[in-house]
């Protein structure tokens, strides 16, 4: 580049990873349970809908302020987005996609019909009632075990 030239070089845009994929899918799934819609969570961060599709289909990344802030609007430390990494994710492809529900999958965890049970169980404010129903769970899951 010339002395006169205007242009600017600049750096390229890092690119998103497969480990970015998986935070946004973390993100993704803490707000479902919480029921909140991305919308919801934008007007949080202060950021549209559209850039929270973003940051949890992988395609933009989360920087560190950013996830401190989504950590706090979905009240989770900030390691809660890489628990259970799988080994070897950040040598995959960009925009590789792990499966956090799974239908076919052995794991409780995993199956939407949890996330369905869980997303309204954490809606009741009261911690006594929440108790109430954990009791009343336990009591209908060890009678089925005597039918």
């Amino acid at each position: 580049m010339n002395k006169g030239d205007s242009r600017v070089m600049r750096k390229p845009k890092p690119r998103a990873t497969a480990v970015d994929s998986y935070v946004g899918t973390r993100v993704r799934l803490r707000r479902t349970l919480l029921g909140l819609s991305q919308t919801e969570l934008g007007d949080v961060l202060g950021v549209t809908f559209q850039q929270i599709q973003k940051y949890e289909n992988g395609s933009n990344r989360i920087g560190a302020s950013r996830l401190y802030a989504v950590s706090e609007a979905l009240e989770v430390p900030v390691s809660y987005f890489f628990e259970d990494i799988p080994e070897g994710l950040e040598k995959l492809p960009p925009h590789s996609k792990p499966r956090l529900v799974d239908e076919d999958s052995d794991d409780i965890m995993l199956k939407r019909e949890t996330l369905e049970l869980v997303r309204p169980y954490y809606q009741i404010e009261s911690g006594n009632i929440r108790t109430s129903i954990r009791k009343l769970l336990k009591a209908m899951a060890a009678e089925s075990w005597k039918s």
